[in-house]
């Protein structure tokens, strides 16, 4: 058996089956010789065809980068469910791609192998208890074997190609219970292992910060073990020189650090979208002018979609008719009101636009179902949310009684969830409110047998019930109040605030304690290195500058995505990376803190629980 301990980048082997569909992750470096000289080298000696074995996130990964096609070219012929039950196919060789875990390992590599020889790829270090034992059992069986560094799910970018956010693949939907369960250690260990593997992607060796909390202890727990295990994982470099310190930051913070952002109705494109309208696994279903069922999936092949998702609505549903009507006058069409149906006649007379036309089309339809759901009643819902975020009135007077402005929204017949929300933001305002007050909050809602929306907050480390005794200091806020362009989008997430603060080196080493130093030379202020030989272009500098990445413990949402695309837009010389175990949007939130009452239960991983 061929074994490589702690390699220290395999990941861009995916990418040589279908490379056009991840110029996303450019940034990170990867080269087309590099993918062709992993693992299709490792197996391409060979002219015989090969099975493709995958858990469910790798999956979901190769899903995102390829097609059967892609795979079929390099002579795989067949994509298998590890665990699902197989027939023995002997005269044929299997690549095993998955995660190390004994659950998965388990299935096929025993004494009785199914295939004529196994090439396995694990996506993380693979512990040396399961290591020995695929060697006691079959190493015979396994021509290669190596640890990959993609434990994480790249997934979002910027237009100019760098990416900005990633989903780790840890255990969920249970993962928030699991940090309050005696599993807690083993799952931030995992955390640990696979941050690990980002940052070696990266090929950077951050310091390490955290957001001190004196509730929690997940995020100082994390931050020590990243830490440790980045100096063991440099320490075993191929190369065999220790790596030093590079020009990078790891910030690590809990979700209590901002409940308000995931709360609050966002009118931002994408927010809004993933929040009002059922979209599943980034599909958007819709019905057609014919009435037929349609759908369209809204990820980074959509460079209209990548172009817009970041705007606010008003803006998206002022652009693209403009792009309807450019096209419509290069063809010399009638101008007039851009409909669905409008539409569906210039396809048909202008059948070379289709293309164009179908994905304006998507994008007309969601917005006006955004603008739907906005007209029906998420505007009524803006203003109070947004006095309640903010503490202030779009004129800038100070709320002085929050119940006023909550009284109304409770009075109204909205959806009992847009009540919850009302109500949890009335708290958050207040950091808790009394006992008293609480329950007749819950007797307004009528949630009296579903008290856990609200109540299981305080699990996350968040104030709902205070007492004479607590006293809670809120962060100072940047003032922005000059920048704001619409009413009822007036609150900034408070990550926003972190990152800025980080990249110009305005944290408070009080509240964001060392677990490591970050090199003297790191500096987010726009400045740029000074092994910058020549000005290139924004990308080029962030490439060489310095980079900021932020993990956050129990999820992020779209609008904390979107603050790290404004930041590195702003700051040329820092790319900020933002990620988390999953995405939130307001709903999945509320019935993840509920289901926090129910107890630990089989872990899941992110792939399963969509399947769930």
């Amino acid at each position: 058996m061929k074994c490589f301990r702690g390699l220290s980048l395999v990941l861009t082997w995916l990418f040589s089956f279908g490379f056009s569909q991840v110029v996303f992750l450019h940034s990170w470096s990867i080269s087309l010789t590099e993918i062709k000289d992993t693992i299709i080298a490792d197996c391409r000696k060979s002219e015989v065809w090969k099975i493709l074995i995958l858990d469910s996130f790798t999956t979901k990964l190769l899903s995102s980068c390829c097609k059967m096609s892609d795979l079929m070219a390099e002579k795989i012929t067949i994509v298998e469910d590890l665990f699902k039950s197989r027939e023995p196919v002997q005269e044929m060789k299997a690549i095993y791609f998955m995660s190390p875990t004994e659950k998965v390992c388990k299935y096929d590599l025993s004494l009785k192998p199914k295939y004529k020889a196994a090439y396995v790829y694990f996506t993380d270090y693979c512990p040396d208890d399961l290591f020995n034992n695929m060697k006691l059992h079959c190493a015979k069986y396994i021509r290669v074997c190596k640890e990959l560094n993609i434990s994480f799910m790249p997934q979002e970018a910027q237009v100019s190609g760098c990416t900005v956010s990633f989903l780790l693949n840890v255990p969920f939907p249970l993962f928030m219970q699991n940090l309050w369960s005696v599993d807690k250690k083993k799952t931030l260990e995992t955390l640990a292992g696979q941050l690990v593997t980002l940052c070696a992607t990266l090929d950077e060796y951050p310091g390490v910060r955290y957001k001190k909390d004196n509730n929690m202890e997940n995020a100082k727990i994390l931050a020590e073990l990243v830490d440790n295990k980045l100096a063991v994982h440099y320490d075993l470099d191929d190369s065999g020189k220790k790596k030093g310190k590079t020009q990078a930051q790891l910030l690590i913070l809990e979700r209590n650090f901002d409940p308000v952002s995931p709360i609050l109705h966002e009118l931002t494109y994408q927010a809004m979208a993933y929040d009002l309208i059922d979209i599943q696994e980034d599909t958007y279903k819709y019905k057609s002018k014919d009435g037929s069922e349609k759908q369209a999936l809204l990820n980074e092949d959509d460079m209209l979609w990548v172009k817009l998702r970041h705007k606010h609505i008003a803006e998206v549903s002022e652009q693209i008719p403009k792009m309807v009507k450019e096209i419509s006058a290069s063809k010399k069409q009638p101008d007039g009101k851009i409909t669905i149906s409008n539409l569906a006649q210039m396809m048909k007379k202008m059948p070379s636009f289709r293309k164009q036309l179908t994905e304006k089309t998507i994008h007309l339809q969601l917005a006006e179902d955004c603008m739907q759901h906005f007209s029906n009643n998420v505007e009524k819902l803006c203003k109070a949310e947004q006095d309640l975020a903010v503490g202030a009135d779009a004129e800038g007077v100070k709320v002085k009684d929050p119940m006023r402005t909550l009284l109304p929204v409770l009075l109204s017949p909205f959806s009992t969830h847009d009540k919850i929300r009302a109500v949890l933001l009335y708290i958050f305002s207040l950091s808790g409110t009394t006992d008293e007050n609480l329950n007749k909050l819950i007797q307004h809602v009528k949630i009296e047998d579903e008290r856990e929306f609200i109540l299981n907050w305080k699990q996350l480390g968040v104030p709902i019930i205070t007492t004479p005794s607590m006293f809670s200091r809120k962060p100072t806020r940047r003032d922005r109040s000059q920048g704001e362009i619409y009413n009822l989008s007036r609150w900034t997430p408070v990550i926003k605030d972190i990152m800025e603060d980080a990249v110009e080196n305005k944290l408070d080493s009080r509240d964001w304690p060392h677990q490591s130093e970050c090199p003297t030379a790191w500096n987010g202020s726009g400045a740029v290195s000074a092994r910058q030989k020549h000005k290139g272009s924004a990308q080029d500098e962030r490439r060489s500058g310095s980079r900021l990445i932020i993990f956050v413990v129990g999820g992020i949402c779209h609008s904390e995505m979107r603050s790290a695309y404004e930041v590195t837009q702003a700051v040329k010389s820092c790319e900020v990376i933002i990620g988390s175990s999953h995405i939130l949007t307001p709903i999945r939130l509320l019935d993840d803190i509920k289901a926090l009452s129910k107890g630990p239960m089989e872990i899941m991983t992110i792939e399963e629980r969509n399947n769930a």
